[in-house]
């Protein structure tokens, strides 16, 4: 069997390598390949892994050797699996192997805003400690978590783990779906659902107003739920003392995106779910979908 990787780069960065999959076929690896490129490097290749890449109609039926479609991470919409299903194309995907990483990074934000690592790190080596008149210096109180309230919008196996790292601290769990008007009024709201048609953009001005005032937002899931311009607003007014986000409206971010020189908005390039054990599994649970998919096999199968 011959099989391409189109967009691998994120997943190996170099210290990494597709030794598992490549001893059930014959591999050809990309790091990043372009919209215009995809059906060529695929070619006559009966498995390709995407992470990113959309699999559109004409590239599925210009590839007819194509049997098999690995997403390389757990969301699978750019597979576009009504087109592959009909084509008799399996897809697979690779579920829970960022619960860990991403739960790990909503806390760190979390921390970050209500400790100021980063601030004080910058101060002291601008000078700032060297001339203090006090043994230290605080021009930013420091925020204790125990005894806050956190609203968690997504309990999924994220979620969850998200509240167990919280409740260690001591803080008070809210959950949207068994309390929304609690989640709505708690100190820290920590986004950890999936963006469907339904919820885009919907953390909104509206959203915002129903929060209480100064209270804190965080985004580790999808760019899409939020009303990037709305956020900006929030922040901007007060109305939120802070937000963090891993993720934004179109990765790469935009030039223009209105998050760049937010007040109080601390960000990451979605990278949370990016340790190395995370990418390892990836691979390994790629090879495991393939083998899966050889010996006719449905775990992990989407379609």
């Amino acid at each position: 069997m011959k099989g391409t990787v189109l967009d691998g780069y994120t997943v190996t960065l170099n210290d990494l390598d597709w030794g598992p999959v490549k001893e059930l076929c014959e591999l050809e690896f990309f790091d990043r390949t372009d919209p215009e490129d995809v059906a060529d490097r695929i070619g006559d290749s009966e498995a390709v892994f995407i992470n990113k890449i959309r699999m559109t109609e004409e590239i599925y039926d210009a590839c007819p050797n194509l049997k098999f479609v690995g997403e390389l991470a757990t969301g699978y919409d750019n597979a576009n699996v009504q087109a592959a299903k009909a084509r008799g194309i399996a897809v697979y995907n690779v579920p829970s192997y960022a619960t860990e990483p991403v739960a790990q990074h909503t806390m760190a934000l979390i921390l970050e805003i209500t400790n100021n690592v980063g601030y004080y790190t910058e101060s002291i080596h601008n000078g700032a400690w060297v001339r203090s008149k006090d043994f230290t210096f605080i021009d930013r109180p420091l925020i204790r978590l125990k005894g806050m309230s956190l609203g968690i919008i997504g309990y999924g196996s994220i979620g969850r783990r998200v509240a167990e790292l919280a409740e260690a601290f001591g803080m008070k769990v809210n959950v949207y779906s068994k309390d929304r008007e609690a989640v709505m009024k708690s100190d820290i709201i920590s986004l950890h659902c999936p963006a469907t048609p339904e919820n885009t953009g919907f953390v909104n001005k509206e959203f915002f107003a129903s929060m209480k005032d100064g209270a804190i937002l965080i985004n580790t899931a999808r760019g899409a739920l939020v009303n990037e311009a709305d956020l900006r607003e929030a922040l901007e007014s007060g109305k939120l003392s802070a937000a963090a986000v891993d993720v934004v409206r179109g990765e790469p971010q935009s030039a223009d995106s209105p998050l760049i020189g937010a007040k109080n908005l601390y960000i990451t390039p979605h990278l949370a779910w990016s340790d190395r054990e995370a990418r390892e599994q990836i691979i390994n649970t790629s090879a495991e979908n393939l083998k899966s998919f050889l010996k006719g096999e449905d775990k992990n199968r989407i379609v």
